[in-house]
C-alpha cells in the first residue's frame, strides 16, 4: 500500500548518475569528508606550533603549502580545519532537519489552529536573518561553535518545515493513508512508518544543499572573529588570520582556505541539487 519511488532505467538514469560534474563534486565531497575524519592522524605538523622563523614561508619540502604569519604549517591547518569546518554544518543540518520534519509533519497532519501557530512561528523565524541571529546569540554566549550552530539551525528550520508540510499534505491525500486509517493505525504510526520514508529523499536533498550554505555561513562568522576560538584550526578562521599575510604580500595562507570553502560548498550544492532532480524525475 505504501507509495514507492521506483527507478527509471535507461538514458535518464545514466544522465542522472554519470554527469562528469556530478561525479567530480561527489568525489570532492567524499574526499573532504575523509580528510576531516583522518586529519588527526595524517597531519604532518602540529597545526598550532608557532615558528616565527618560518613566518610567511613559501612552499617547501617541509611545508608543502607554506606557513602563515605565525609560522604554522598551512597544510596541517587545512586538513585539521576540515574537521571543524564540516562538523559545524553537520550539526546545523541534523538539528534543523529533525526539528523541521517534526514541525512540518505536525502542522500538515493536525491542521487547524496548530497548523496556523506553527506556520506563523516558522515564518517569523524565516523573516529574521540567520547571520544576525547568530551574531546576537554569540554576543550573549561568547565565541565557540555551539552558539552559531544553534542559531543557524533555527534559521534553517523553516526551509525544512515548509518543505515537509507541503510534502505531507500531498501524501495525506493518497489512498494508502486512508487505507491505513481504516485498518486502525495511529497517526504517529502512519507518519513514521509510511509517510516519512516517502518524503525522506526530497528532505535529505534539501538538507544536502543546506549543508553547503551552512558551511559558508559558519566560515563567514569565523572570518568575522565570532566563530571558533583563535587557536582552533578552521577554514574561516584561517582567512581571518591570513589578512596580515595578504597585506604583507603573501596571500597563500588566506587564499587556500577560501578555495577549499568555495569548492566544498559548490560540491555539496551540486550533489544536493542533482539528488533532488533524480527524486523529482523518479516520482514523475
Amino acid at each position: 500500500m505504501t507509495a514507492v519511488l521506483t527507478r527509471r532505467p535507461g538514458l535518464s538514469r545514466i544522465r542522472a548518475t554519470g554527469s562528469p560534474l556530478h561525479l567530480a563534486c561527489l568525489a570532492l565531497a567524499a574526499l573532504v569528508a575523509v580528510a576531516a575524519v583522518l586529519a588527526p592522524w595524517v597531519v604532518p605538523h602540529d597545526p598550532n606550533a608557532v615558528d616565527l622563523g618560518n613566518a610567511l614561508a613559501g612552499p617547501s619540502a617541509e611545508h608543502p603549502l607554506g606557513a602563515d604569519a605565525a609560522g604554522r604549517d598551512t597544510l596541517s591547518r587545512l586538513l585539521l580545519g576540515a574537521r571543524t569546518s564540516l562538523l559545524g554544518p553537520l550539526g546545523v543540518v541534523v538539528f534543523s532537519t529533525v526539528a523541521g520534519i517534526a514541525v512540518g509533519m505536525a502542522a500538515a497532519w493536525r491542521g487547524g489552529w496548530l497548523d496556523s501557530v506553527l506556520s506563523r512561528s516558522t515564518e517569523l523565524v524565516f523573516a529574521f536573518p540567520g547571520m544576525l541571529l547568530a551574531i546576537l546569540i554569540i554576543s550573549v554566549h561568547g565565541e565557540g561553535l555551539l552558539a552559531p550552530v544553534i542559531a543557524l539551525a533555527l534559521a534553517y528550520l523553516p526551509y525544512v518545515s515548509r518543505l515537509t508540510r507541503s510534502l505531507v499534505l500531498a501524501e495525506r491525500a493518497r489512498p494508502y493513508v486512508s487505507a491505513y486509517r481504516v485498518q486502525g493505525h495511529s497517526a504517529l504510526q502512519i507518519c513514521l512508518r509510511h509517510v516519512l520514508p516517502n518524503i525522506a529523499p526530497v528532505v535529505l536533498a534539501q538538507s544536502t544543499i543546506n549543508f553547503g550554505y551552512a558551511l559558508m555561513d559558519l566560515a563567514g562568522l569565523s572570518f568575522l572573529g565570532l566563530g571558533v576560538p583563535a587557536l582552533t584550526p578552521d577554514w574561516g578562521r584561517m582567512v581571518f588570520d591570513g589578512q596580515t599575510a595578504i597585506q604583507a604580500g603573501y596571500p597563500l595562507s588566506a587564499v587556500l582556505p577560501c578555495v577549499f570553502i568555495v569548492l566544498t560548498v559548490v560540491a555539496f550544492n551540486v550533489v544536493g541539487e542533482r539528488w533532488a532532480d533524480r527524486v523529482s524525475r523518479r516520482a514523475r
